[in-house]
């Protein structure tokens, strides 16, 4: 009889820490969000505009088909081929106005990186980081919120978005990648050695680092100066960062916290598979490709993912963020601004294409690279004073660079040694 009431006594108790677990779980709408991709829950639809963001945001059956309604209308009249055609051509001359205007003013720093994606960084600085932002006073930059897309728009970038686009706060953001003539180097042929390309090019920059990292699209360096700001401590790391836009690179460059030490700024193109980075392949630790691929024609994109690939060392990391289908954004365009499915024209000439998961899945494995993390993240975003709801969507993914040689290896030695 003991022995009875001692088991029954075990499973309340487990069933009691399994509710109180559950409850954990639910965090509350008052709680601070943390990673990855926030955890502000909203339980009570009535205190819905307590907050400017909610998290991981389930939809309705009624509220998706809405979204794809809303779609099938917009996408009804096609932007004339003549103009695709301009939009195509003269892509550079709209993302060079853009930042002619803006400058440096339009997008916040994005300190949320290193929260929603701490690959960046070599693991030793990753684990010094985060024991200085437990005992520093100084990291609320860094720890406020993980992925806010209100909190990286300026105030000059929201009005100028609530201007061209209408109502609430939400923004359009990307940079773009396309065409630009520079001077071709040789490719280094597939399959050979890295070592015997880095002896070929000793002279290329960062070529004595030991950890490499590439931005691509840097815009006017959003991404680049909180990164240099964390690597600036940490000996052996070189950052890569170019973007189409040469007035965009002029403006990293021109930053004062820019320092060719550490950082390398160029223009490029990459839909240009002919047209070289000025370092050899697979030497990149981590490749950085945040609202870029959007801004690229859709039967462009496979192409500059397979050479980003070969950018990657064996174990490399891609970080991707972009816009999903069915964001607000996409909702909001009217007629007339369809290039092709889901991909659009804004006012200002700049182009935008909203994923699903599996489109993003499915070119980075035709590239040849692994699946780590591969998720739609979505989320309300409310405007507290117009009492305006907004559906986000955006996709989050980590993709690796296998480690082939290593694999075979293995795989050869097991077969020999079953045991082993």
């Amino acid at each position: 009889m003991g022995s009875l009431n001692k088991m029954n006594f075990i499973t309340r108790l487990s069933a009691l820490c399994l509710r109180k677990s559950k409850m954990q779980q639910r965090h509350q709408s008052s709680r601070r969000p943390a990673v990855p991709l926030g955890s502000r829950i909203l339980t009570d639809p009535s205190k819905v505009f307590e907050h400017n963001m909610w998290d991981h945001m389930q939809w309705s059956q009624e509220e998706e088909e809405n979204a794809k309604e809303k779609v099938a209308e917009n996408s009804l009249v096609k932007v004339q081929w003549e103009d695709q055609d301009k939009y195509e051509r003269e892509a550079s001359k709209y993302w060079n106005e853009f930042y002619k205007t803006h400058k440096n003013n339009f997008f916040k720093d994005r300190n949320w990186l290193f929260l929603e994606f701490p690959e960046i960084l070599p693991e030793k600085r990753r684990e010094e980081l985060k024991t200085e932002q437990r005992s520093s006073e100084h990291t609320k930059i860094n720890s406020t919120n993980s992925f806010s897309h209100k909190n990286e728009m300026s105030e000059e970038g929201e009005k100028y978005w609530k201007k061209n686009y209408g109502g609430g706060s939400t923004s359009v953001q990307g940079y773009v990648y396309n065409k630009k003539q520079a001077k071709s180097l040789t490719d280094n042929p597939q399959g050979k050695n890295c070592g015997e390309e880095l002896g070929r090019l000793e002279s290329f920059p960062g070529s004595d680092a030991t950890y490499r990292i590439l931005e691509v699209g840097c815009g006017a360096g959003n991404s680049v100066f909180p990164i240099l700001k964390v690597l600036c401590n940490t000996p052996g790391t070189f950052l890569y960062c170019c973007d189409f836009a040469s007035g965009a690179v002029e403006l990293v460059k021109s930053h004062s916290s820019y320092n060719s030490a550490w950082c390398s700024a160029f223009v490029h193109d990459v839909c240009d598979d002919a047209l070289p980075y000025p370092f050899p392949d697979e030497i990149l630790d981590v490749i950085l490709l945040v609202f870029v691929l959007s801004t690229i024609h859709p039967d462009r994109m496979q192409g500059v993912v397979n050479r980003l690939a070969k950018l990657l060392k064996p174990g490399g990391m891609l970080l991707f963020r972009d816009y999903g289908r069915y964001d607000t954004a996409q909702l909001r365009f009217k007629k007339g601004h369809c290039l092709s499915e889901n991909f659009y024209v804004r006012g200002d000439g700049t182009r935008v294409y909203f994923f699903t998961k599996d489109e993003v899945w499915n070119m980075f494995n035709l590239a040849g690279l692994t699946e780590v993390q591969n998720l739609v993240d979505r989320r309300l975003q409310v405007n507290r004073k117009k009492k305006v709801k907004m559906q986000r969507v955006w996709i989050q993914s980590k993709f690796q660079k296998p480690l082939l040689l290593s694999l075979n290896n293995s795989e050869e030695t097991t077969e020999r040694h079953p045991y082993r």
